[in-house]
């Protein structure tokens, strides 16, 4: 029997989270205090200031459906880019371990695809930038134009906040909760297409940013 897609019409949607544990946490409570249908997190949760596993823990706590980001699979695969892995717990590696590449969804105005970089690829860069030859050698996204699979993808990697369509696949990238790079994460209303992005001060403080529609 096909395993069942889940069913989404509001979701909670966190970016690279490199171990701000502190900001994870705030993020956390505030969409547990507005509501929504599920929170989804882009991956890249290790290599960064705070407590990686506390990352992990918080986000097994409140149930977020999480996949792999590149430092993720570094850190698996001992990678010596893997910042985190000299301190890397059991715990901690098998939470990463775990992670699917991807996720796929359901929603009031079509099918959603959750990743890190593009598809299977999570070191692919896409940038509200791309245009023209950006886009026609970019492999992973003319392969999704094409099979028309899904209307609308979330990731990250680039830590570069973007709601844009790219023939007919709008693709959202959440940005990070890293400190240095403006940190943000979005509540994404599928059935009212709608993107609100939220920022994250250095206390953790959050605010409305901006909204974009789908």
């Amino acid at each position: 029997m096909p395993t069942k897609v889940p069913q989404v019409s509001k979701v909670g949607a966190i970016g690279d989270i490199h171990a701000e544990d502190v900001r994870l946490s705030a993020v956390l409570r505030y969409l547990a205090d507005v509501g929504v249908d599920k929170v989804l997190a882009v991956g890249d949760i290790v290599d960064g200031p705070g407590d990686p596993l506390r990352c992990c823990r918080l986000l097994e706590e409140h149930q977020a459906e999480v996949v792999m980001g590149n430092h993720d699979r570094w850190l698996v695969k001992d990678a010596v880019r893997a910042e985190a892995a000299s301190g890397a717990t059991d715990e901690l590696r098998d939470f990463l371990e775990a992670l699917p590449a991807t996720r796929e969804y359901e929603t009031p105005a079509g099918p959603l695809l959750l990743c890190h970089g593009l598809g299977e690829n999570d070191m692919n860069r896409l940038t509200p930038d791309d245009y023209g030859y950006a886009q026609e050698a970019n492999d992973e996204l003319q392969e999704l134009l094409a099979t028309k699979q899904y209307r609308f993808v979330i990731n990250g990697h680039t830590h570069c906040r973007m709601v844009k369509d790219f023939g007919g696949v709008t693709i959202i990238n959440v940005g990070t909760l890293f400190g240095e790079h403006e940190p943000c994460f979005a509540i994404i209303d599928l059935e009212n297409a709608e993107v609100v992005f939220y920022d994250v001060d250095e206390v953790s403080a959050i605010r409305e940013a901006s909204r974009f529609p789908l």
